[in-house]
């Protein structure tokens, strides 16, 4: 069967005229504001519409009835890969990123939500290229396709593969059979939960730039700020509360919020990943508040400070939005150890968190504990069962390759940024938030920055987000031989 090219040339091409207007909005933004970066956000979007002009053209008589599933993940793939190159492209010709290593990895840092960065003083960058970083996380929370198939409702039979190929989660909650109406539905409830919080945070101490671009990198759980100190910069409770919520929501699925905000909290309620979430998270909040306690990390010797820090701390990484209000890496290596484990499991599927996800785990924790039940009942039939409904074999066998292979490649990539001159708990770190689009780490990375590391390690890490956002076997099964054989 041969691969139809032509499809994935035009959809790139349609992705890519799309995109173009989010960077005019970005440039917009710089001529409000009367910025350096006016002339670099509008030259890049010429030639983003000039590549995406071209691409559509050559795929113009392209047959969008017959694309299957290798042309989703082919689609899908190149759509990451060609947005970072072209969305890296202002951070480059305007100089605010000197060099195409860090100004892509940058950029598919934004759209993966990842949230690591290269800048060591986002507060000297204009207007318009602080927009344009927390819209590319925007974007990429939902994911750019998700978008296309909503606004531009002309992919015929491969709307399908495109969206499975990108929406996270090993279940999605579908509104009704067409997928264009999925994809208008989320994008609807997206945009709402965006103007919520952007209001929320504009009543508070920040202006309506900041609201509106925290808003984003909340929503998205991506983590980008308009300030060098983050969300500390206010130094406010109110803030750090309303981004809690924000980032929380962000962690939860969009179908069930949909449903939610119609007035059906029968779905939202009865939804056993979605407690299991919300319980795990006020679980570890919990060991931390104890932990900080206990071993004297009382944050400027206030009860309630340290209570809200170490709970925004946990929301974030839990998450995976990657905002600090607090040096947590001052806490000790045992919160080291809790931080990990909660950019490893985080969010639930169809939200804009990465990691394994809390209903992957909820179905291993069953599986392992039927294991168990069966050595003293040989002959029982015991099912997994979520939201009460007995889950397949096959998707049960899938969650355990999948964590399976979750975890190889963090191994893999411990091993390969070792070699690359990080410590230890520095690429032990950096490995799991980079392949659950965290955006933090340990040691002297802690906060996230990768402006120190070798050229080599930051292409890596690029290709690691990507693999991770998309949650590995979109991106790893096209480089098997097999995938290329008729």
């Amino acid at each position: 069967m041969h691969t139809n090219v032509l499809f994935i040339i035009k959809t790139l091409g349609s992705i890519l005229i799309l995109e173009t207007v989010f960077m005019l909005m970005a440039a917009g933004m710089a001529l409000i504001y009367d910025g350096t970066d006016v002339i670099p956000l509008f030259v890049s979007s010429g030639i983003m519409l000039f590549a995406g002009l071209l691409f559509f053209l050559a795929g113009r008589k392209a047959d969008e009835y017959h694309a299957g599933r290798r042309e989703g993940m082919l689609t899908v793939s190149f759509t990451w890969l060609t947005l970072s190159f072209f969305g890296m492209v202002p951070f480059y010709i305007g100089g605010y990123i000197d060099n195409i290593s860090d100004a892509y990895l940058e950029a598919m840092s934004g759209f993966t939500t990842t949230g690591m960065i290269l800048l060591d003083d986002v507060e000297s960058l204009p207007h318009g290229i602080l927009f344009w970083r927390s819209l590319m996380q925007w974007q990429g929370g939902i994911g750019m396709v998700v978008f296309t198939v909503a606004l531009l409702p002309m992919f015929g039979g491969g709307a399908s593969q495109l969206f499975d190929a990108e929406v996270t989660g090993f279940v999605h909650e579908r509104f009704r059979p067409r997928v264009t109406q999925v994809a208008k539905r989320l994008s609807g409830i997206y945009i709402m939960l965006t103007l919520f919080f952007t209001f929320l945070l504009w009543m508070g101490p920040m202006d309506f730039f900041d609201a509106i671009n925290h808003a984003m990198a909340g929503i998205s759980t991506g983590g980008c700020s308009t300030k060098n100190a983050s969300l500390a910069y206010w130094d406010s409770a109110y803030i750090e509360y309303v981004m809690m919520f924000c980032m929380c929501i962000g962690g939860m699925k969009l179908p069930l919020l949909f449903f939610a905000l119609k007035g059906d909290f029968k779905k939202f309620r009865h939804d056993e990943e979605t407690r299991w979430y919300l319980l795990y998270m006020l679980i570890v909040i919990i060991i931390t508040i104890t932990w900080l306690f206990y071993d004297n990390h009382e944050i400027d010797g206030s009860v309630e400070n340290t209570i809200r820090k170490g709970a925004f701390q946990v929301v974030s990484l839990a998450t995976t939005t990657g905002y600090t209000t607090a040096d947590f890496i001052s806490w000790g290596q045992f919160y080291w150890l809790v931080a990990l484990f909660l950019m490893l499991i985080c969010g639930c599927g169809g939200s804009t968190s990465g990691g394994i996800k809390v209903g992957r785990a909820l179905i291993i924790l069953k599986s392992v504990y039927n294991e168990f039940r069966k050595q003293t009942h040989p002959a029982a039939i015991l099912p997994v069962r979520v939201n009460g409904r007995a889950v397949s074999q096959d998707i049960i066998y899938r969650v355990h390759v999948f964590v399976l292979v979750y975890f190889l490649l963090i191994g893999f990539s411990w091993f390969f940024l070792l070699v690359n001159g990080l410590s230890f708990d520095e690429a032990l770190g950096t490995s799991i938030s980079a392949i659950g689009n965290a955006g933090l780490s340990l040691g002297s990375l802690g906060d996230g920055n990768l402006h120190s590391l070798s050229p080599v390690s930051k292409w890596y890490i690029s290709f690691l987000m990507m693999v991770g956002r998309l949650e590995i076997f979109t991106v790893l099964t096209i480089l098997l031989p097999g995938f290329w054989k008729r």
